[in-house]
């Protein structure tokens, strides 16, 4: 059975529940929209949820954005993952994309349940990492200028972390 997961943003307006298989936040992402929307100094963490179990109150608060990103041309293009956010207290909630439908991501940060804490971590899109940010890599830490190409479900499951 699923962890069941509860949220909320800064003011409260907005609370949510869902199920989530991997409760491990291990992901740290630096990133210009994590940091910038998220993060201040970077190390936005986000979970996985499942998509059809999410319950929320105070919906009518919850707005969205949509990054400019670039293309595959390189040019500027929307992203089609859209980050959900409090519209009157701006903490960032979760990302959901179509192109995943059955899943969607949380951030550590606004989950209000207990977490598990993770004894190695991954640090993500480095190469976006300002100069003035400290990454606190650890010894068992693993490092990517992008994306690692282990998905989130695959570090739970090879971990022995993954909850059926």
């Amino acid at each position: 059975m699923p962890v069941h997961l509860e949220g909320s943003c800064r003011c409260g307006v907005v609370r949510f529940a869902f199920n989530s298989h991997t409760p491990v936040p291990y992901q740290l992402c630096y990133c210009t929209i994590c940091r910038k929307t998220a993060g201040g100094s970077g190390a936005a963490i986000n979970i996985m949820g499942v998509w059809e179990s999410l319950e929320v109150e105070g919906r009518e608060a919850v707005a969205i954005y949509q990054a400019s990103i670039e293309g595959q041309d390189g040019q500027p293009e929307v992203s089609e993952a859209r980050l959900h956010f409090c519209s009157r207290c701006a903490s960032a909630l979760w990302l959901h994309d179509d192109r995943w439908p059955s899943l969607f991501h949380p951030f550590a940060s606004v989950i209000d349940t207990p977490l598990p804490r993770a004894t190695e971590r991954v640090h993500l899109c480095l190469a976006d990492k300002p100069e003035w940010v400290n990454a606190d890599v650890g010894p068992d830490d693993r490092c990517f200028d992008g994306y690692p190409e282990q998905s989130i479900e695959d570090w739970h499951k090879s971990r022995g972390l993954w909850v059926d």
